[in-house]
């Protein structure tokens, strides 16, 4: 393999526009490579003619028995934002002072590239090995997330197909390429909260009622309160309130509604009924008339240190010297589906200060190394 096989494709896949739900032709790009390799590649569409996303479910067994160890990822990625606020093309790959600059850089396509060169070389130098390799790509990490990994790994259940070890190509790196690896991430519970009231003439105040008013005390309640302590692995649980929206637009009107859109991010302490539960006794200890809609964006989950965090942090440390430091930290992944098929699940990735940002790159010293560290986990667990 040249040095520059995993830079050169990192690039091809960056020129593709493969904002969400668009896969831009980077699943194709991939599965040609796969298949030349003797993975068996399938295409799996899913969701509404305006919102379609393409998934990628590729595999290869080895010559003798042993674990299927899974690459996971996204071909799509986030919308550039203000094309006038690069200084370069967003889709056109450009090297400047020692990083490579374009949408995906950093999430996630060169995890995607390290991923097919690292099983390139394994293959080369391992042809007789154990166990099986297979590739999890989608198009909807980035946007909903209904019709994307979620849908593949119903699939695999209902055909009776698990994964042992999975590694997600996220970009879990904070100061330098190897210090962070995610063995978990928090749950994400969302509500739409409407507090209802009468509407009136602000003069005449004992006419109306102001849900504003009404909804503040309990508002101030659930700001302070200690949802969980946290365990050994996460951090306490957490409340915010995102958006608050009352009022007609007219300075002397007391609305009849207001609306707060909050969440929870949760750890593995406490489950998603006992939150929705301890929220709504306060509303009611308020005596608030209300509605509320829930959504549950994912459960936590967490993988326990065991054989696949292990050969990861060895293979870091063989490529980089580093010693990576488990973390369950950040926002939901695509890591919350295949824990419910995979009992083994990380995420590893470049660094990730400047992802879904403006000039998003990737240092240029650090795409070997990715690749590098990939091939290493691939020789820990499945070249015998």
């Amino acid at each position: 393999m040249s040095l520059n096989s995993t830079r050169a494709l990192t690039e091809e896949l960056i020129s593709q526009e493969s904002v969400t739900p668009s896969d831009g032709g980077c699943q194709k790009l991939i599965a040609k490579r796969l298949s030349a390799l003797g993975f068996s590649c399938e295409s799996i569409e899913s969701g509404p003619d305006d919102f379609r996303v393409t998934n990628l479910w590729a595999v290869k067994k080895g010559a003798s028995a042993g674990p299927l160890l899974a690459f996971a990822g996204h071909t799509d990625v986030v919308p550039t934002g203000p094309l006038e606020q690069w200084h370069s093309n967003p889709f056109i790959p450009t090297e400047r002072d020692g990083k490579l600059f374009g949408r995906g850089a950093a999430d996630m396509k060169t995890s995607l590239a390290a991923f097919v060169v690292a099983t390139e070389e394994f293959l080369s130098q391992h042809p007789n090995h154990a166990g099986s390799i297979a590739f999890l790509l989608t198009s909807d990490e980035e946007g909903p997330a209904h019709d994307g990994t979620v849908v593949v790994c119903n699939q695999l259940r209902e055909r009776g197909i698990k994964m042992d070890y999975c590694v997600v190509g996220e970009p879990t790196s904070v100061d330098q390429l190897g210090d962070t690896i995610k063995n978990g991430r928090r749950g994400s519970l969302s509500g739409k909260l409407k507090v209802i009231g009468v509407q009136g003439h602000i003069a005449y105040p004992h006419l109306a009622k102001n849900p504003i008013h009404l909804a503040a005390p309990a508002l101030a309640e659930l700001s302070s309160m200690v949802w969980d302590q946290g365990n050994a692995h996460f951090p306490p649980t957490t409340w915010q309130i995102s958006n608050i929206h009352g009022g007609t637009g007219a300075s002397n009107v007391i609305p009849c509604e207001v609306v707060i859109d909050f969440n929870f991010r949760f750890s593995t302490a406490s489950t998603a009924e006992e939150l929705k539960t301890r929220l709504e006794n306060v509303l009611v200890k308020h005596q608030l008339q209300y509605d509320l809609k829930w959504t549950l964006g994912g459960e936590p989950f967490l993988t326990e240190p065991a054989e696949l965090s292990q050969a990861a942090q060895k293979a870091i440390t063989k490529v980089t010297g580093i010693q990576a430091q488990l973390s369950t930290t950040g926002g939901t992944s695509d890591g919350r589906f295949i824990a419910k098929i995979c009992p083994q699940v990380i995420e590893f990735g470049p660094r990730n200060a400047s992802i879904h940002k403006i000039d998003e790159h990737i240092e240029v010293k650090d795409i070997e190394p990715l690749k590098d560290v990939y091939k290493n986990i691939l020789i820990e667990l499945i070249a015998q």
